[in-house]
């Protein structure tokens, strides 16, 4: 059976663009696989929201992500990219998160050079590690691949937010010679700097476009024309969440049944009952 790691790989080498919705738990990442995506990403931001109902500070954990990211890969047959953070620690830490993603099921590790405690790349307080200790962690992550570890690696860089674009794409191009597999620099702040980005080093990259964000939000196929190979929504569904959810509240508050709720049945077949009544019935009859 083919890994996760493996069926990313062949979606890498496709021509097509990716276009990756970010999920935050088993459900929404089946409505991922079920809306005819082939690849998804598990957002540390959304996490921390589902999860601990907490900004993406850097307080949620390690365990907790791991946790999180097993459910999520044990629900679909898409590859998941697994959002990594800084690695939770020293090099050997990132090495210790990699082996855990890929034994978790993800088919990707995203490893970034923020200070921990880091925060969504996004918001405001960013800071970011020298470029030793940025180099020292993506080399960790690309050792733990090469050692065994069946995963992928995402090198992200947040250096443009706080030195500028040239020290970002000096790490990002650190990060490519050190074999990463897919490139993110995170925030670009003009169609210019993404260009820069995709025509400045060799290899796949990421475009990550955050709704009101300091992205500029290109079409997929005008991203994918710059260089662009995936192009990541992360906020996008439970932004959609939040905002269904307080509309069902506001309806409930005044008095009134919600309107353009999902039917039960669909409910129920998203979650798996259909195929639990068969399994049930396949097993009753002694099959």
């Amino acid at each position: 059976m083919q890994s996760n790691a493996d069926k990313l790989r062949s979606l890498l080498a496709s021509p097509d663009v990716l276009v990756a919705p970010a999920c935050y738990d088993a459900l929404s990442a089946r409505l991922i696989e079920r809306a005819g995506f082939g690849l998804s990403f598990m957002s540390g931001f959304a996490v921390s929201a589902a999860r601990l109902g907490v900004p993406d500070t850097g307080l949620i954990s390690y365990g907790e992500m791991l946790e999180q990211g097993r459910n999520i890969c044990n629900a679909v047959s898409i590859p998941v990219i697994g959002d990594g953070d800084t690695g939770y620690g020293n090099a050997l830490n990132v090495k210790r998160t990699v082996v855990g993603y890929a034994q978790a099921g993800f088919g990707c590790c995203m490893i970034e050079d923020q200070v921990a405690p880091k925060r969504c790349g996004h918001t405001r307080g960013k800071q970011v590690v020298d470029r030793d200790e940025a180099v020292g962690r993506i080399q960790a992550a690309v050792d733990a691949r090469d050692e065994g570890a069946d995963i992928l690696i995402m090198a992200r860089t947040d250096a443009r937010a706080t030195d500028g674009f040239e020290e970002a794409m000096w790490r990002i191009k650190a990060f490519a010679d050190l074999g990463a597999d897919i490139l993110f620099l995170e925030a670009p702040q003009s169609e210019e700097e993404m260009r820069g980005f995709c025509d400045g080093v060799p290899g796949h990259k990421m475009a990550n476009l955050v709704e009101q964000g300091d992205t500029p939000l290109l079409p997929p196929d005008v991203l994918h024309e710059m260089g662009f190979k995936i192009v990541l929504y992360p906020l996008t569904l439970i932004e959609a969440s939040v905002a269904a959810m307080e509309g069902a509240l506001r309806s409930l508050k005044s008095g009134k049944t919600p309107e353009g709720l999902a039917e039960f049945a669909h409910l129920r077949d998203v979650v798996g009952f259909n195929d639990y009544y068969e399994a049930e019935k396949k097993y009753a009859a002694g099959e």
